[in-house]
């Protein structure tokens, strides 16, 4: 492998994994904002209150962004499965 190669495989790890994570990390931080600015308003200053709803939408948003998840992680696997079997 060439340098390059081996850069654009970087690349490609870094991008499937941001596609991977990101619809949890999106819905994480929307819900957490949306419960933070509840808190604000309401003056309810409880720590633990961010948590429960911050799950709950964490693993809803899994099960709905699962599929696409899983479709990303098959075509990166099967990308670096060809670059394999064309090295050889």
């Amino acid at each position: 492998m060439t340098g390059i190669e081996v850069v654009e495989t970087a690349r490609d790890a870094i991008f499937a994994v941001v596609l991977i994570s990101a619809p949890l990390l999106v819905i994480g931080t929307v819900v957490g904002v949306a419960i933070s600015l509840i808190q604000a308003l309401t003056q309810i200053q409880e720590q633990t209150l961010i948590f429960v709803p911050k799950i709950i939408a964490t693993f809803i948003g899994f099960l709905l962004a699962l599929p696409f998840m899983a479709e990303t992680l098959n075509q990166y696997t099967i990308r670096m499965a060809s670059l394999i079997i064309s090295q050889r």
